[in-house]
């Protein structure tokens, strides 16, 4: 259930290959650099419960770095490349890390972190103040370790709504080549990985379901195609290139498909696809609609979080009698909540928290910072746990998500979702991207304002468009009393827009 296994029985088969530069890590290899790092640190001093932090744009060496840890009972924290120097330092600070692995290519960012770590290993080029990591790999030896107690990730969520967290889970409790670790567990046989599987990952390696994700195909001996950075018609080549069997994407890279011109996306053969997952942000009901139209019912859909605290699950046929929702039961039990605590009646919006029985507390914590950690239980149920989205159940028991409970807009006493929204417009033709949020307003108390990133040249004109376009589809309450126009909006690449950014520009105009 880790590389050594499938090193021992399929020593050639590629584990990973770069989907643009074509640069391939067999089993074999991953097995062997993966050893050679983890003596490394051990020889440096870290031990079980030790963190290994990485900042590395996708590049094969992440998942030496990824497993190195894992057969070492580490801790791996993957950092965001695109944090500004501040923000990555805070990271490689908070969770502790005694080892930071760093890319070549993000060299200029390295150069500029405050952090004080005692190994420092450097790959593609040099990097000054850290050490040549192919020259480590060579000086440490290829000795089977003493032991291999599983390790697992320390991820620190994507700071939408403000700092970054970390999400710090229990080790588990037996060695990577013994089964049970829990994302193998869950999503191997949900979505038929195995041997004969080759999974596109297009999304940075950064982020918790590409890095998980990679992980259980090499624990189950698929092979992983990475992209370098994600594009449309690149993927499409990938997948007819790599007979590509299973992928995950977010609903962003979905309406960058649909856009494509009919020709261009009819001209790729896609018919290797077995399994589309899709996670991380809400996808409209259109979207959704078209994908399944196009690539038929193989597309699924999990909810879940960084946090873990539970999770929901939903097929193309569960989703076309239930449009709009995010599934059944997958890890927990959903319970949706009012202000007070109480569980709500089907089809009433609350705050949504997962039930977790086999745990008498948080099923997780936020590193360093128990008031967070308790400020996400529930107020009589100490197992029910929250992240802050919103949603209902149906008749059924299928879960519908509104919005982040951070994003909701209260506009003269009326609830008001921003995803509903920006739903609206995904699919418009002048529409690349858009974030709604609510600003103060002296008589509504808020007032709902949208910043577009139009596909044309963004124009008072325009903005009229879009209003009477809205106006025509939904209550007027809900339609944007003001449009602003932006060359590019701040979303991450797992597709969740960084509204906190948008509210600070909109706030300093306000103020000049």
């Amino acid at each position: 259930m880790y590389p050594g296994t499938w090193a021992r029985t399929s020593p050639d088969k590629p584990a990973l290959v770069m989907a643009g530069s074509g640069r391939t890590l067999t089993y074999a290899e991953l097995d062997d650099r993966s050893l050679r790092l983890a003596n490394r640190l051990r020889a440096a001093g870290l031990r079980p419960g030790d963190v290994v932090a990485l900042l590395s744009d996708n590049t094969p060496e992440t998942y030496e770095v990824y497993w190195a840890a894992l057969r070492s009972g580490l801790y791996i924290t993957a950092v965001n490349h695109n944090l500004s120097p501040d923000e990555a330092s805070y990271i490689v600070r908070d969770c502790d890390a005694r080892a930071l692995v760093v890319s070549a290519a993000k060299a200029d960012l390295v150069a500029r972190l405050d952090v004080d770590v005692e190994e420092r290993l450097a790959y593609g080029g040099p990097v000054e103040g850290y050490g040549d990591y192919e020259a480590a790999l060579a000086g440490a030896g290829d000795d089977p370790l003493p032991a291999q107690p599983h390790g697992d990730d320390l991820l620190y969520s994507s700071g939408t709504t403000g700092r970054p967290k970390g999400i710090k889970l229990p080790l588990p409790d037996y060695a990577v080549d013994e089964p049970g670790y829990k994302y193998v567990a869950i999503f191997g046989g949900l979505y038929g990985f195995d041997e004969s599987t080759v999974y596109l990952s297009p999304a940075p390696v950064y982020h918790a379901a590409p890095l998980r994700f990679g992980g259980v195909v090499h624990a189950l001996g698929g092979t992983l195609v990475m992209m370098e950075k994600f594009d449309a018609e690149g993927f499409l080549a990938a997948v007819q290139e790599h007979r590509v069997t299973h992928t995950q994407m977010v609903p962003t890279m979905f309406v960058r498909l649909l856009k494509l011109p009919d020709d261009v996306r009819g001209s790729y053969d896609v018919s290797s696809l077995r399994c589309v997952v899709h996670a991380a942000a809400p996808c409209p009901v259109e979207v959704k609609h078209r994908m399944i139209e196009w690539l038929g019912p193989i597309v699924n859909e999990y909810y879940a979080s960084t946090e873990a605290n539970g999770g929901t699950m939903i097929n193309s046929e569960q989703w076309l009698a239930h449009p709009g929702s995010v599934g059944v039961p997958l890890i927990g039990r959903p319970r949706v909540c009012g202000e007070d605590g109480a569980e709500l009646a089907a089809g009433q919006v609350g705050t949504l928290y997962f039930e977790r029985e086999e745990f008498e507390g948080a099923p997780f914590e936020y590193h360093k910072d128990p008031e967070r950690t308790a400020s996400t239980q529930h107020p009589h149920h100490p197992n029910w746990t929250t992240v802050g989205d919103l949603g209902y159940l149906d008749d059924d028991g299928f879960l519908y998500l509104t919005d982040r409970k951070a994003f909701m807009i209260i506009s003269g006493g009326v609830n008001i979702y921003p995803q509903e929204i920006e739903d609206l417009f995904s699919l418009h033709p002048a529409v690349t991207d858009i974030g709604v949020f609510g600003v103060p307003d002296e008589e509504m108390g808020e007032r709902v304002v949208a910043f577009v990133q139009p596909a044309v040249p963004g124009t008072p004109e325009l903005a009229a468009e879009l209003t009477a376009y809205a106006r025509e589809r939904m209550a007027h309450f809900k339609v944007p009393r003001e449009i602003h126009f932006r060359a590019e909006l701040p979303r991450t690449p797992t597709g969740k827009m960084v509204k906190g950014r948008l509210k600070d520009e909109y706030a300093a105009g306000a103020r000049r």
